[in-house]
């Protein structure tokens, strides 16, 4: 069964969310009505999945695909004691990449030999 988590934010706001049940035999544990609350802000809860997205996003804005966007899209479970979790889809972690480039626009070009790239 599903229960309520509450975080604090940085600012001092609650947050509150449905939290899944640990498959590993934990259960959120509350007192009194309220929901249970978490060991961490929710900006650091956040912190491994915000590190992983600008990961993500140097691997494929770098190199030679030169998109004209990124998308990133994570589907993100939240825990009492981990923090936020990459969630798994099926039965790997959930991440959809979207690249994007606009019609009639060229690639870059790679610097002939000995020339610096320009804005290096």
């Amino acid at each position: 069964m599903d229960g309520l988590l509450e975080f604090t934010t940085e600012d001092g706001a609650q947050v509150v969310v449905e939290a899944v049940d640990e498959e590993t035999g934990a259960r959120l544990v509350s007192r009194g009505d309220g929901p249970a609350r978490a060991a961490r802000t929710f900006e650091g809860a956040l912190e491994g999945v915000r590190a992983a997205a600008s990961s993500a996003l140097r691997v494929f804005r770098d190199g030679s695909l030169r998109p004209d966007s990124v998308e990133l899209e994570f589907g993100v479970r939240l825990s009492a004691e981990a923090g936020a979790v990459i969630a798994k889809g099926t039965a790997e972690g959930h991440l959809v990449v979207r690249l994007h480039w606009s019609p009639g626009a060229s690639a870059p070009t790679a610097p002939a030999d000995g020339e610096a790239a320009a804005g290096s």
